[in-house]
């Protein structure tokens, strides 16, 4: 048996592979971007024959500058974006439409009138989900309607839908596999999280035929192998140039996929009730480790499949919160107001002073997400006198991500059973009551800032923990894989690898902390419904 894994990170503006050994280290890795489309305001897609190229052209660069041997490599493991939506025909494997992406809003009046319907508590209940277009279900039928012949193709059992794991599995394996692990199918609007199986209520209610979808799997187990080929007889280097040392990979078994997201959480090795970790990218994910069973949140949070390992009992649940602008708020004062030339130095700025004074940015640019789901909310800068100047803004664009991620905390901590309001800290009393949350396990680009590390850890008063490897998702998915090849005899032993590269302690009281979160809230009631017509 081979020693290394190879994960394949495929995101929204490019696709990744990387090569893992036992103990969790890079041996080589590599990436390639690919186009955005645009076709009209508000929709997002991705050509799917390009997501497919740049992620089999990312997997052949990786491995060619590993100089490892096929039989060196124990297994693929796969992490995706996700809802991403693309329906293909099973017999030629050509998308019948653009993959419309996970970003794309076309499909948010199909999703009021799914609400006027009254299904939205059904959804809840069975999906962990709210109703909207962030998710796959309307985006399905809104390709079964609007491309000619795709519905009459999708009933004669012609079509297959799948999410970006779906996708490149199927074409991986020359078409022997059309799967979707846990976490991906709880995102689609159409799985019960309960059951681990499509609703057919759900499905019915959409008109989308259950025969379409893919086979709900396991997160570690082996659905199938590298073929010589694409399916439709396409050899690689035919589908596209560079691709021919691919061949030398037939066999090696995929064995793992996750979700970007429940990828990272696994990564970070949050195998217990209430551990936590956020990414701070463009915007933040704040996932916690629920255990085995779903938590209905009352703060507006989502509950999904994290993962199931296949020798599980039952799967591993998780809460998650999202800010809409994390990350992207330093580009904002880069890019548009030009207060800084690099994201490093809104970092120095911020250092020159000892607080914000008494300046907030609620980052409000596309509304407000978890807790507040306010659309109607827009950015404000507030608290600005005569003093105030680029030092305090840059300081109070950190602090705004981590005020962001403190209302995330406090709504898991209060959906998991209880909470000691304004300390941050809580008990996850539906899945172990006697366990309080200890520690925020932190990734992303933004996550090498410490001086937004510290506040954060101030605001929630529990330290914040940095990996030493940041590439967390595609640890995440070689976990996966690993575990069902061997390399890794548990979790908790793939866990162990984690290595930490700082931890950062709170160093301000109750008190204090209470004091800037009301302040805060503050600053975020004067943003709110700035853009309602009353």
């Amino acid at each position: 048996m081979g020693e290394y894994i190879i994960a394949l990170d495929q995101g929204t503006t490019s696709s990744r592979a990387l090569i893992f050994d036992r103990n969790g280290k890079i041996l080589s890795k590599a990436q390639i971007s690919f186009r955005q489309i645009y076709p009209e305001p508000g929709w997002v897609e991705h050509d799917p024959e390009e997501i497919l190229a740049s992620q089999l052209k990312a997997l052949c660069d990786a491995f060619v500058s590993s100089g490892l041997k096929a039989a060196d490599i124990a297994g693929i493991g796969i992490t995706n974006q996700r809802e991403t939506t693309i329906l293909w025909d099973r017999h030629t494997g050509k998308p019948v439409y653009n993959a419309i992406i996970w970003q794309c809003r076309r499909t948010a009046e199909d999703c009021e009138a799914l609400s006027s319907q009254g299904l939205g508590d059904y959804i809840s209940e069975k999906t962990g989900l709210l109703i909207d277009a962030y998710f796959s279900a309307t985006k399905i039928r809104w390709i079964l309607n609007h491309v000619p012949e795709a519905r009459a193709k999708a009933e004669r059992g012609d079509l297959l839908f799948g999410t970006v794991d779906s996708w490149l599995i199927w074409n991986l394996t020359g078409g022997d596999a059309h799967v979707t692990d846990y976490s991906n199918a709880s995102r689609t609007m159409l799985f019960d999280i309960g059951k681990l199986a499509w609703d057919s209520t759900l499905c019915r209610a959409l008109d989308i035929p259950e025969q379409i979808l893919p086979q709900p799997v396991p997160n570690s187990q082996l659905y199938g192998r590298i073929a010589s080929g694409l399916p439709g007889g396409r050899s690689f280097s035919s589908f596209s140039s560079g691709l021919e040392e691919l061949t030398a990979l037939k066999g090696v078994p995929i064995c793992g996929s996750a979700g970007d997201q429940p990828a990272a959480l696994f990564g970070q090795g949050c195998l217990r009730p209430g551990d936590m970790k956020n990414t701070y990218g463009t915007g933040c994910f704040t996932l916690m480790n629920t255990g085995n069973t779903p938590v209905r949140s009352g703060q507006g949070l989502l509950s999904s499949v994290a993962w199931s390992t296949g020798t599980d009992s039952h799967p591993v649940y998780a809460l998650e919160g999202s800010v809409f602008n994390g990350g992207s708020t330093i580009q904002w004062i880069r890019d548009e107001l030009g207060l800084i030339s690099s994201s490093h130095e809104c970092d120095i700025l911020a250092e020159e002073v000892s607080d914000s004074g008494g300046v907030f940015v609620v980052p409000a640019f596309t509304g407000l997400g978890a807790p507040y789901w306010d659309m109607y909310a827009r950015g404000a800068v507030l608290g600005l006198t005569r003093g105030s100047n680029k030092k305090h803004i840059a300081r109070a664009v950190l602090e705004s991500i981590a005020y962001q991620v403190a209302d995330l905390v406090t709504a898991m901590s209060a959906d998991a059973g209880g909470s000691d309001q304004g300390s941050g800290r809580g008990s996850l009393g539906r899945s172990d009551s006697s366990r309080l949350l200890t520690e925020l396990r932190a990734d992303g680009g933004a996550s090498v800032s410490d001086l937004m590390l510290q506040f954060q850890a101030d605001l929630l008063g529990i330290p914040v923990s940095r990996p030493s490897c940041v590439e967390t998702t595609a640890l995440g998915a070689a976990g996966f894989a690993g575990l069902a090849t061997g390399i890794w005899k548990s979790p908790e032993e793939f866990a162990s690898l984690r290595q930490t590269d700082a931890v950062f302690h709170p160093q301000t009281g109750a008190d204090e902390r209470i004091k800037r979160m009301e302040e805060w809230h503050r600053a975020v009631k004067r943003a709110s419904g700035w853009v309602r017509n009353e």
